[in-house]
Formats: C-alpha cells, structure tokens, sequence
C-alpha cells in the first residue's frame, strides 16, 4: 500500500483500456508491469489468468461478479486481498430483468411477431401491478430491482440465504424456506449464483407448484433452471412462459426446440453488456484504489473459502 500522495503502481492487464486507465490515474495509480505492481486490476477471464502473481501484488480486482471458474481454479488465495464486481452491475442486470418481465407479461414478442392478432394478444396479456414477484438470490440485483418493482405496484417476497431483511421487500425468506416462495408468488426472478446447491434449482417440482401465470425471468446462470423441464412445463400450460438471459449450455445449439417455443424470450447474455462492462467498472476501481492507498476496507472482497 502507498502512502497517500505517492502513485501505487497498478497493473492493467491483459491489455488497455481507456475507461480502467482513467480510473486508475484519478484515483492516484501509475500503470506499470506486472512484476512492479502492488495492485493488478485483471480485466480478462480464468483461462489466461496469471500463472504466477508477484508476492509485492497485495490486492487483485476481478472484473467479474460471478467468479465461480476463479474459485473452481483455486486462484483465490490468502496472501493478498481479492475483489470481485458483485453488485457492480447490479442496476444493469435489474433494469433488464424488468424489461423482460414486462415483455413477457404484456406479450410484446407476441405481438410483435403475431401481425395484429388481437384476440390472443388481448386475452393473455397480464399486469404487473398487484402481483406478487420473488426474486430468489435477493442481493445487489434485488436491491436494485425491488423498488422499479413496487413503483410498478408489485410487492416482492425476496429470498437469501440468512434470511436477513432486504429492504423495499414485503417478506424476506432463507433460502431453506425457497419450498414455501412457489405457491405464493405471481412470477420469479432468479438472481442466484451457479453453486452446487442451486444447480437446477427450478426443475419439475417447482414448475409444477407455481401458477399457471407465472412467468420466470433469469438473469443469473443458466444452470439454475432445469431447461428441459421447464420446456416441457410451458408446452403443458403449467406456467405461462419463461425469460432468459442467460441459458444451459450458452449459447444453446442453433437447433434447440427452445428458440422455437414463442413463449420462451431469449436474449443473448446482455443484462450487462460486455461491450460496457469496464465503463461501468471503471468508477467502482477508482473508489477501491482510493480506498486501498487509504488503508480503509475494499468493496466486494473475497474470502478464499468462498463458493462464489
């Protein structure tokens, strides 16, 4: 750590970019090597990720929110401090989360692709207000989520795993009572991480207990939905249709009935665009690199023994 008024030498890699630069400059850091750094912001994946980082690297910034290939690689290690993006993106990922609930509710891929076909368009558009949404997974997406939520008249019921109240939900569950969210809610918004625990956490079962209405949004990992069931569910009416950002495999093959079941939305894993990602990162860096020459605690930190 530099003391304040001295540059920290901080390591942008693998390669430039404009918005982290200038994040890093306002906030008092120098670009440097790798072998002379004290901070390596790492704007790239797990696959090239450093084999070796300098014992003098004392905090290492993650792009990423979700870093389950980072944990999964053991490169989350004690001898330095870890950051990841969590809640970063969080306003990103809410607003399209929205947007997909209300295409789906009020039918606008329907309609669109229909050419005025009125009398069904009509009869199965639903209304946001007076519903009831959970969002399973209820932290910085919900937090962001929750109010465009309530000023569209919903009420949420948000689930966590401590069960600690999220603010603006009517009713906050541990995730040890999800059982008890299915039959009570209009529609679902999963924002969950990919875990072991929560691999195919909508399947058949939960399928079958919500309500015919019922839309599901995901904006999380793909692997949190069972995608055969949940196919099988919407051709059977057992809800009323599903919206994907992202998918299990991603992108699904070009000959997956998927693309072809109409009350199915799928967008391309652009709830945060990556072609905006280090524009909306860049802000987050400079507040941790001031944080970090300050000697105050980081923002999103990671504990080695994380599972996510």
């Amino acid at each position: 750590m530099a003391p304040i008024g001295d540059s920290t030498p901080v390591a942008l890699l693998p390669g430039h970019d404009e918005h982290l630069t200038a994040a890093i400059e306002s906030a008092g850091g120098v670009l440097v090597a790798l072998e002379d750094a004290h901070v390596l912001v790492w704007a790239g994946g797990v696959d090239d990720f450093p084999t070796a980082i300098p014992d003098a690297v004392r905090w290492v910034a993650l792009k990423l929110a979700g870093i389950e290939e980072f944990m999964a690689a053991g490169l989350i290690d004690d001898r330095r401090i870890w950051t990841n993006a969590s809640g970063f993106y969080a306003e990103n990922v809410a607003e399209h989360a929205l947007a997909l609930l209300l295409a789906g509710l009020r039918q606008i891929p329907a309609a669109v692709t229909s050419r005025w076909d009125k009398q069904v368009i009509d009869t199965t558009i639903r209304s946001l207000h007076g519903s009831t949404v959970a969002i399973i997974g209820a932290g910085g997406i919900a937090r962001s989520l929750i109010p465009r939520l309530v000023a569209c008249g919903a009420e949420v019921i948000a689930v966590n795993r401590s069960g600690r109240r999220v603010d603006g939900a009517r009713e906050t569950l541990p995730a040890e009572r999800m059982d008890e969210v299915w039959s009570r809610c209009d529609h679902v918004v999963l924002a969950a991480p990919a875990t072991a625990q929560t691999r195919h956490l909508v399947d058949e079962s939960v399928l079958a207990a919500l309500p015919d209405h019922a839309w599901i949004v995901n904006v999380a990992r793909g692997s949190l939905i069972d995608q055969t069931a949940l196919l099988q569910a919407i051709r059977r009416g057992e809800i009323a249709g599903a919206a994907l950002d992202v998918t299990d495999p991603e992108p699904p093959p070009a000959d997956d009935p998927i693309f072809d079941e109409p009350r199915v939305i799928i967008t391309p894993h652009v709830a945060n665009p990556a072609s905006g990602l280090t524009r909306t990162l860049a802000p987050w860096i400079a507040e941790n690199l001031r944080r970090f020459r300050a000697g105050d605690d980081l923002v999103s930190t990671i504990s080695p023994d994380s599972t996510y």
